[in-house]
């Protein structure tokens, strides 16, 4: 390709060489993975490192293949072609469920929190605490009570009442109400689709400083979101997302979001020759 050198074509489509990539083995690492629905590619040979103790952003415009790829991550979607290691070592899922028991939790934008339901019976939604007396089963309320006050003590997220009923939270509340069911699940891995839409700012503040509590304890958060302010607020790594494909990878303190918006646009000039050599 004329113009365009074999190392940028790294840096900009494989990955970048100039980040200087932490000596220990990723807890999950995403190798060519590609995903076909018939004729169409959703994803080409994409890949992607996720370390334990940051926020990896990932970032594109609609159609650029985030929701695609955590799909893959999630166990909702199988890879077409490609492979997934956690800790090193391959896996598959089959599942969301299969992600789950390995640690990968993920909390859409949608929530799926059950309104009519207490803060503590959605945290333990599917895998309540129980007794049996005779062999009848009896739920351990105050176990489940107690286990999700310590929780929402770890994050910080100022909710007196377990017993509160998730309709009657803010947003930003909820949000810790979702956390808290992925650290129940003792997640290693926690993906979180656009956390901060339509919350107000003193909300949003409170979800930034929840995701950074989850990097604090020991695990690695992927963020999706369309929120530049957001991303730099507490992103470690940045990787764009365009038309299917892996174009771009920056450590947060090694860009701005001027340069972010132009990979994802397309208006970067290494993207421009990049594309137009495809």
């Amino acid at each position: 390709m004329a113009g365009v050198s074999a190392s940028l074509e790294c840096a900009f489509l494989g990955g970048a060489p100039h980040l200087s990539e932490p000596m220990t083995t990723p807890l999950l690492q995403a190798r060519s993975i590609t995903k076909r629905f018939g004729a169409l590619q959703a994803l080409a040979d994409v890949d992607v490192d996720i370390h334990t103790g940051e926020v990896l952003a990932i970032l594109g415009d609609n159609g650029a293949g985030k929701s695609t790829f955590i799909k893959i991550l999630s166990g909702a979607y199988e890879p077409s072609a490609g492979t997934l290691l956690l800790d090193g070592a391959p896996v598959s899922f089959a599942s969301p469920q299969d992600a789950a028991d390995v640690g990968i939790a993920t909390i859409f934008q949608e929530l799926a929190l059950s309104e009519n339901l207490s803060i503590a019976e959605n945290v333990f939604l599917g895998r309540e605490l129980v007794r049996r007396v005779l062999g009848v089963p009896f739920l351990k309320r105050q176990a489940m009570k107690q286990k999700v006050a310590e929780l929402l003590h770890t994050l910080e997220a100022h909710i007196s009442d377990p017993e509160a009923a998730v309709g009657s939270l803010s947003g930003g509340q909820r949000q810790a109400v979702a956390i808290s069911r992925a650290l129940n699940l003792n997640a290693r891995l926690v993906i979180m689709d656009e956390p901060t839409a339509a919350l107000a700012v003193a909300e949003t503040r409170k979800v930034l400083q929840l995701i950074r509590r989850l990097t604090e304890g020991g695990r690695a958060v992927i963020l999706i979101s369309h929120n530049m302010h957001d991303v730099f607020e507490v992103a470690d790594r940045i990787v764009v997302f365009r038309r299917g494909r892996k174009i771009a990878e920056r450590r947060r303190s090694e860009t701005d979001p001027e340069e972010v918006v132009s990979f994802i646009t397309g208006a970067h000039p290494d993207v421009r020759a990049l594309e137009n050599q495809a």
